[in-house]
Formats: structure tokens, C-alpha cells, sequence
């Protein structure tokens, strides 16, 4: 949540906020590309023997992660977007590591195509969000960035806990 509100922070300092005519919305497409990046090395990172690993018994595997992110990106996006959802190829954690992949680039792909389909004028639109609650789509913008910004955390601490450093902590 952090980085979200720096970023937001970064564009009104700097003016790019108030030149824009999107503000919100393209707060978030910005964003969008910069947490691909890391979420997808991220992913890429992790030994394919290491994504059944998880730290303790409560905690969800690796796999699972980026199986939660994929189907998070496609929910969100595609009520932000006002369009359906990818069809579910029935992915599940245990699937190989280069299919798990995959279908994450996609996700992110599909939020490409779903989020250029939003603007600002939208954002007060009621949509369905989780367990059939309704809410404005400005929720739905703000839950996605911070589900990025918690999913990259996540991914960032199990690549810690097998020796290896996360994408933005390693040398350029």
C-alpha cells in the first residue's frame, strides 16, 4: 500500500496528476507494467522445485501464490474493464512452473487489454467485487494495486527464505 500512495504522491508532486485528465485511472496503468515486471521475475526467480515449497503448514505454497495472482488479476481486471474474464484453462498449484508462468504473463496481459477500456468517468460505477458485494470501481482499482503491492511481498519474502534476492533488491 505504501508504494501506491508514493506513487500517487510522485505524479502530484511532480504535476503529472494535475496535467492529467485521468488522474486515478492512469495512476494504476502506470503502475500496472512496473508490478508485471516484478511479479513475473518474481515467478521466473523461484527454482521449479521450490514452488510447492511454503513457509510454515498455515501458509500457501508458491504455487498457489501465483495461482491466487493470476485468478486475482482476472477478477479484478475484468470487473474494473466492465468485460468478461479469460476462460480458466484449470490451472492448479501443482501444474509445471513454465505453465504456472505462462498463464500469469497472461493475467497481466488481460489487465493491459481490460484496464485501457476504463477512465476516470467510471469510477463511481457500481460493480460486483468479491462474494457478490457491490461497490464502485474505484474499489475494485484500489484493491488490484494493492493486491499487487501484497503479492509481490509475499513472493519477494519466499524467495528470501530460499537464499535467493527479489527482483527489486538485486543489483542492477
Amino acid at each position: 500500500m505504501k508504494h501506491v500512495f508514493a506513487a500517487l504522491l510522485l505524479f502530484a508532486v511532480t504535476g503529472a496528476v494535475a496535467q492529467e485528465k485521468n488522474p486515478v485511472t492512469s495512476v494504476v496503468k502506470e503502475i500496472l507494467p512496473h508490478q508485471q515486471k516484478n511479479l513475473v521475475a518474481a515467478a521466473e526467480e523461484m527454482p521449479a522445485d521450490k514452488y510447492a515449497y511454503k513457509p510454515t503448514e498455515q501458509q500457501m505454497t508458491f504455487g498457489h501464490l501465483v495461482l491466487h495472482i493470476i485468478g486475482a488479476n482476472n477478477h479484478l481486471c475484468s470487473t474494473i474493464g466492465g468485460v468478461p474474464a479469460p476462460s480458466s484453462p484449470g490451472l492448479k498449484e501443482t501444474d509445471e512452473k513454465d505453465k504456472l508462468v505462462s498463464a500469469l504473463k497472461a493475467s497481466f496481459d488481460f489487465c493491459n487489454t481490460a484496464l485501457a477500456k476504463v477512465d476516470d468517468s467510471k469510477l463511481s460505477d457500481q460493480v460486483e467485487l468479491f462474494g457478490g458485494r457491490k461497490g464502485p470501481r474505484a474499489f475494485a482499482l484500489i484493491a488490484l494495486t494493492n493486491d499487487w503491492a501484497d503479492h509481490y511481498s509475499a513472493a519477494a519474502m519466499y524467495l528470501r527464505l530460499n537464499g535467493m534476492l527479489p527482483p527489486t533488491a538485486q543489483k542492477k
